[in-house]
């Protein structure tokens, strides 16, 4: 159990949350969620120590072991893969130093063979004899084959060094599970192997993600940091989502109420205060007016972007054709002969394993690439708008703030109306005179997005949206794409946004050959079980 009481943070003047009395117990999984910005890492390191609060304590007992995801991807760059893994549980990987060190000495004492029979002891009961086998479980169960466990971290690429790290966080059965996180560059198998992990974990999981289908998977809890107070609710993020809305919701038809009694009320005393025969239920009304108070409803650190894809043309019968598409790089085969059509209504997610071939199909759709071989035809009523993988082009040296940079695809381009835009996507007064080349991650997407919209394409080609965004801005573009009437090709790593987006799955194989059906994401998941 963690016991979290009258805990308070304070950056300079600034409180970043306060009385916050919380209690995380065994056998259930907690999601952190909150705006970007609100505090959901630094509360995680608060709880693991790296972070001491202003104010309260944090209470673990001390027979618990906790372990955290890692983010330092370069720590352990002079390390083989199973060691890095197995220094997850620290005190198991000391006496393994200490015992390799008294078993090398050359003047070997009696009192090096009494430590020597303890820590013997200790490491049979932490299970050191199977820390080799088990910690080579979780990197295969997490796609990282046998070939790369004796492997340096450093000759890892990105991807795997992130799996490896999460390897090393579940290594050794903790009582607590910190992860921030932790479906960041991870594949699909790899996620639906950790949800499985952590469904049967039966120790404490404390959870940071922007991945709602992983979130409704796996917790118990949700742990909501906004208006400066951290609260838990018990359910799923849906369930979260779904209550939070409707409170508001009731909220605001509740002071809507209030607002028209008082104008009621205020009508009435000012018709009839001067009146003598009216006079006493006029001052009564006033009475009853000053005890009418609007519930004072915080202005939640939550904001939606305004996400809205509208077409200025309607589509034709002929969308897109491709025939016979082929493409190589450095003598591998991405793109095999593949062949489909899209048509009216098709919103079709490209899967894969091989990003690097699903980006290519985007580029050479996009024509920012060419095919080796084979053909593609547009129907004669189709625009199309392209969201890359990589926007570096469109921001790097760039020192257009973002209302100059936003007109140079608008046909309005006056003030007013880019301000206005601008606003919608959540770069509201002076944000929106930022420099381009100096926003963020997901404010850069924001700006991509909203080039997309002034368009006002009827095909749009998307690769990877979702990234960089926080869950807010996620749910925006899903709702948006959801509600598009025109043509969607896509890929994301959301398994909820394929899921209530997609009609239709392409998967674009190792070979570089497809599996192409009219199915939802879930149905393909169980088609390939």
């Amino acid at each position: 159990m963690i016991t979290v009481n009258e805990l308070s943070l304070q950056f300079g003047g600034t409180k970043l949350f306060k009385d916050v009395n919380l209690k995380f117990t065994s056998g259930n999984c907690y999601g952190v969620i909150g705006a970007n910005g609100a505090g959901k890492s630094t509360f995680l390191k608060i709880l693991s120590g790296d972070i001491e609060p202003t104010t309260g304590e944090v209470v673990i007992p001390p027979k618990l072991r906790m372990s955290v995801l890692k983010q330092d991807h370069y720590q352990y760059d002079d390390c083989e893969v199973l060691q890095t893994v197995i220094r997850g549980n620290a005190r198991l990987y000391e006496i393994m130093l200490e015992k390799d060190a008294i078993y090398s000495k050359e003047d070997f004492t009696d009192e090096d063979g009494l430590r020597a029979s303890e820590l013997e002891a200790e490491f049979a009961e932490m299970g050191g004899w199977e820390a080799d086998s088990d910690a080579s479980q979780l990197l295969q169960g997490l796609g990282i084959g046998t070939e790369l466990h004796y492997s340096l971290m450093k000759d890892l690429n990105g991807s795997d060094k992130v799996k490896v790290l999460l390897a090393q966080a579940l290594f050794g059965n903790p009582d607590i599970l910190l992860l921030d996180e932790p479906t960041n560059d991870l594949d699909i198998q790899s996620v639906n192997w950790l949800e499985d992990f952590l469904l049967d974990y039966v120790g404490t999981v404390i959870v940071v993600s922007h991945d709602r289908h992983f979130l409704n998977t796996v917790c118990t809890h949700i742990v909501d940091i906004d208006y400066g107070k951290i609260k838990m609710y018990v359910g799923n993020y849906d369930f979260w989502y779904d209550s939070s809305q409707l409170i508001q919701s009731l909220l605001k038809a509740q002071n809507k109420k209030k607002e028209e009694k008082i104008k009621e009320l205020e009508a009435f005393v000012k018709r009839f205060s001067a009146n003598k025969s009216k006079s006493k239920q006029a001052t009564s009304r006033k009475k009853m007016l000053d005890k009418i108070a609007l519930e004072d409803m915080p202005a939640s650190t939550r904001r939606y972007p305004f996400v809205q894809f509208n077409m200025d043309r309607e589509v034709g019968n002929e969308i897109l054709y491709v025939e016979g598409l082929t493409k190589k790089i450095d003598g591998e085969i991405l793109l095999n002969n593949i062949t489909f059509r899209v048509n009216k209504g098709d919103k079709i997610a490209i899967i894969g394993e091989n990003e690097i071939a699903i980006t290519e199909l985007f580029k050479i759709l996009a024509d920012e690439d060419k095919a080796d071989k084979g053909e593609i035809k547009w129907g004669v009523t189709i625009t199309s708008s392209y969201f890359p993988k990589d926007n570096t082009e469109f921001f790097q040296e760039c020192d257009l703030n973002l209302i100059t940079w936003l007109g140079q695809f608008s046909s309005d381009t006056t003030e007013t109306y880019l301000r206005g835009f601008l606003g919608r996507m959540l770069f509201a007064g002076e944000d929106s005179l930022k420099p381009a080349k100096v926003l963020s991650g997901g404010e850069k997407v924001r700006c991509m997005l909203s080039r997309m919209m002034l368009k006002g394409s009827n095909l749009l080609l998307l690769d990877q949206p979702t990234n960089h965004l926080d869950l807010e801005s996620i749910t925006a573009v899903n709702n948006g794409l959801i509600n598009f009437k025109g043509s969607v090709i896509f890929t994301s790593h959301d398994h909820q946004f394929i899921q209530t987006v997609a009609n239709r799955i392409i998967e674009i194989k190792p070979d570089g050959t497809i599996f192409d059906k009219q199915i939802t994401y879930d149905e393909y998941l169980e088609l390939n079980r």
